[in-house]
């Protein structure tokens, strides 16, 4: 049984425009001590997809609809007391911005501790040696010092560590990281990423990385999602997405890598157009409008995943068609595809 399982999750924000589907029938399952990257553009619905697992959705954000069950316990209905027990403990989150995450009233010390006491039986001494052991593990010099100073006096980098560090400080079975290493510079992003792989292998911890860094992905994930417009459009190993992309939005984000091997002197090539307005999407692919292969079937009508590889699925009407012109196509008794064959691999 997988330790986190997310089937069909809707995540709406009731507006006066109308309702936004922020997150609209995500489902994934996370495996105990694995890397899961869920990636795209801003407003793909990557951040709302973690905060809904530990419901911490902000008014008027609210779960309509789907499952979100935590090592075989349902979390979706669950009182705000089982939940509480949940989150810090058994779920952890770094959010994205160290400096508004932190308070900066309180020195780091302070912070680290409430959350060892609130979830742990340790007391006040107890609770402070584990928070300088934490800010040891991270990597952060003179510990004992950085207790009894305030977030504005310690730099970005330093101050994402602390966030690292209260995140685990109570030894959670899975971290999400959302965008950890957005605001930082090259060199402490790879600092950040090389400690959490290595906190991730010493702890045996489950990771969900959130992020629109390509190169963060293809560093420390073992599977990927790839978000658009609230939906998941691809899913494989990070080999698949990286080296055979099958939906056309994933393909246009692997162009926008520039390739630092490359001799040639090849101009980057940006997807066209702008992201779709969530408030009015498209009844087919929500992603037809920027797309350069777009067919009348893609305005239409809604595409499924199908398999295009023992692990690898798509939600893209190309791969279809393109089966359609060389393989068997298996229909149910309305008529609606239910399975194509493409290149001798099922496609469900």
């Amino acid at each position: 049984m997988a330790l986190l399982e997310v089937k069909d999750l809707r995540t709406s924000f009731a507006t006066p425009a109308g309702e936004v589907k922020a997150v609209n029938g995500v489902t994934f399952n996370l495996e105990r001590g694995k890397v899961l990257g869920i990636v795209g553009e801003s407003g793909s619905g990557k951040s709302v997809t973690a905060y809904s697992i530990l419901q911490i959705l902000t008014y008027p954000g609210k779960i309509v609809g789907g499952s979100i069950k935590f090592d075989g316990k349902e979390l979706v209905g669950a009182s705000e007391e089982e939940l509480r027990s949940i989150r810090g403990n058994k779920i952890s989150i770094i959010f994205q911005d160290p400096m508004t995450s932190l308070t900066p009233v309180y020195t780091i010390g302070n912070q680290l501790m409430e959350a060892i006491l609130l979830h742990t039986d340790r007391d006040k001494k107890q609770a402070e040696e584990r928070a300088i052991e934490m800010l040891t593990l991270v990597g952060i010099n003179e510990p004992e010092k950085r207790m009894k100073q305030y977030p504005f006096e310690l730099s970005g980098g330093m101050r994402q560590r602390v966030m690292i560090a209260m995140a685990l400080a109570c030894e959670p079975d899975i971290l999400i990281a959302d965008e950890p290493t957005t605001a930082l510079d090259v060199t402490i992003q790879a600092q950040i990423l090389e400690l959490m792989t290595d906190l991730q292998k010493k702890l045996g911890m489950a990771i969900i990385m959130i992020t629109h860094d390509l190169g963060v992905i293809a560093s420390i994930c073992d599977e990927v999602i790839v978000m658009y417009a609230g939906r998941v459009c691809e899913r494989g190993y990070a080999e698949d997405i990286f080296y055979n992309p099958k939906h056309e939005y994933t393909k246009g984000l692997m162009r926008s890598i520039p390739d630092i091997d490359s001799d040639k002197k090849d101009k980057l090539i940006p997807i066209t157009g702008t992201p779709v307005d969530v408030l009015n999407l498209p009844d087919g692919c929500a992603f037809s409008p920027r797309c350069d292969g777009c067919m009348k079937i893609c305005l239409d009508e809604l595409p499924k995943e199908y398999l295009v590889g023992e692990h690898h699925a798509a939600a893209c009407w190309k791969n279809i068609v393109e089966g359609m012109e060389k393989n068997a196509i298996h229909t149910d008794e309305e008529g609606n595809i239910t399975r194509i064959d493409l290149d001798r691999e099922e496609v469900r």
